[in-house]
């Protein structure tokens, strides 16, 4: 059986990955592309953003197993916002101990569910070495306290980053948690320096023989991506590239390496550009009071609002008049500039509208999805630009829309309002930052939802999926090491 490397180059757009590779400057790939399977097409979560992603593809299931709902989300348990980064400035607003805290150790052990284990915890209690480098899913089996040497630790360590953590046996997370001493080092994973810190580490444990599966986090080219634009990612897709290529340097080439180890390499979601910007918190403020992220009479709030990126959600605080109330938002929220398609439960339907209609549907029915998924529908296919046809429903704009928008609409911390925007459009952040003029995800579009897969030296006893999702990257990993998924 052989060990096992998957790499996640976060925001790898099929169409740049085939520049890159075309242009020469993407070798290690076009070596992983030439020996195995290339998947243009593997479909993101919705919302297709890296928090909702990355969950998805760590424990295999969508928001509604894993309870990740976005970047930005309101905690109704707690009553206030969390915020995992959606920029700096929108960090500073929630002050920045307390978004940093969610992101580290919140987010895998409080906000992520434990009905759903992840691929490191699967792995690990089949007696396998797991190892990852910096992830926003890392949850495993080993106890892990936070570095203690270092200038990065001592700013850790006042920053109040003194606790310890549960991670993979092997778990390398920006210069906080470091399982063994290595000479790599992530400057608290700022961007720039993320991809050569995992190519350091996960160099490092190749050559000493340390892990059965690594999770090797390159995330480079997303911030790239957001500064430049999708279409600029050549060069970011080169930097993670040179990583790849020093972690099979270290076994002896390409030929040696993958002798002994099997790659998966995959985008978490696209990117596409942004133009022009829209102001949900704005909006609703027109016919609702906002609760503000340190609200000083939060009880006169009626309802919260999370943007994030092409995606954003707005939560009904009063139980009382939700069910009212969230409609009447939906119908505000689709005359918005800027907004694509408005969903939202009614009972066990969910109900999208766009510009060119409404539909209903809910699981169970006679029409089939390309993945087999049955559903029922009313109203007007034109919405999600379906077709229906001799019993199938398919959709290039919004790939597996019904699948995604149900999973969405059906995970406990999701808002009672989303929105998708329109190709061109970003929401506002809470700290007033977007990406205009470069790029962007969230929606659930195709633009912002298809990525590349390369499977390489897998052994899968299932078949593969007419249409790649995510979520099935883990069940493979634990096919692949025999382990029931």
């Amino acid at each position: 059986m052989k060990k096992l490397v998957l790499a996640v180059i976060d925001s790898l757009k099929p169409e740049m990955l085939d520049r890159a590779i075309a242009e020469g400057r993407a070798p290690a790939l076009a070596e992983l592309v030439k020996r195995g399977t290339y998947v243009r097409d593997c479909v993101s979560s919705f919302p297709s953003v890296t928090p909702v992603a990355a969950a998805s593809i760590a424990t295999g299931v969508g928001p509604d197993g894993h309870a990740i709902p976005s970047m930005n989300w309101y905690h109704r348990g707690e009553e206030r916002y969390v915020e995992y980064g959606s920029s700096f400035q929108a960090t500073r607003t929630f002050g920045i101990v307390r978004s940093l805290y969610d992101t580290v150790y919140n987010l895998n052990l409080a906000h992520l569910s434990q009905a759903s284990p992840t691929v490191f915890e699967r792995l690990e209690d089949r007696g396998l070495r797991a190892a990852g480098t910096t992830y926003l899913i890392y949850r495993g089996r080993t106890r892990h306290e936070p570095e203690v040497d270092g200038v990065y630790s001592r700013v850790a360590r006042a920053a109040q980053f003194r606790h310890a953590t549960w991670g993979p046996t092997e778990l390398f997370y920006a210069d906080l948690f470091a399982s063994r001493r290595t000479d790599c080092r992530s400057t608290l994973g700022m961007p720039g320096q993320r991809d050569q810190h995992t190519g350091c580490v996960c160099a490092h444990m190749v050559e000493e023989d340390l892990a059965d599966f690594i999770l090797c986090s390159l995330p480079d080219n997303d911030t790239y991506s957001h500064r430049r634009g999708p279409f600029a990612q050549v060069t970011s897709i080169a930097v993670a590239d040179r990583a790849l290529e020093r972690i099979m340097h270290v076994a002896g080439g390409p030929d040696r390496f993958l002798e002994d180890h099997a790659v998966v390499v995959m985008s978490d979601h696209s990117q596409t550009a942004v133009e022009r910007v829209l102001d949900l918190r704005e909006a609703m403020d027109e016919d609702w009071r906002v609760l503000l992220p340190e609200d000083p009479v939060p009880e006169d709030a009626e309802v919260a609002v999370s943007p994030t990126a092409r995606f954003g959600m707005v939560y009904v605080l009063d139980p009382d008049v939700r069910a009212r109330v969230a409609p009447r938002i939906a119908r505000r929220l689709i005359d918005l500039e800027g907004v694509d398609l408005v969903a939202r439960r009614d009972g066990d339907e969910a109900i999208v509208a766009s510009g060119r209609g409404e539909l209903r549907f809910a699981p169970g029915g006679d029409l089939r999805d390309v993945r087999g998924g049955a559903w029922s529908i009313e109203g007007d296919p034109a919405t999600l630009e379906l077709t229906t046809r001799d019993g199938h429903i398919t959709g290039d704009a919004y790939p597996l829309a019904l699948e995604r928008v149900w999973a969405a609409l059906d995970c406990s911390e999701m808002g009672d309002v989303l929105i998708s925007a329109k190709p061109g459009y970003e929401l506002v952040d809470w700290g007033g930052a977007s990406h205009i003029g470069g790029g962007s995800h969230g929606s659930l579009h195709r633009g912002d939802s298809l990525g590349a897969l390369i499977l390489c030296g897998v052994e899968a006893s299932a078949p593969a999926p007419e249409q790649w999702m995510l979520r099935d990257v883990t069940p493979m990993i634990c096919d692949h090491f025999s382990i029931p998924s």
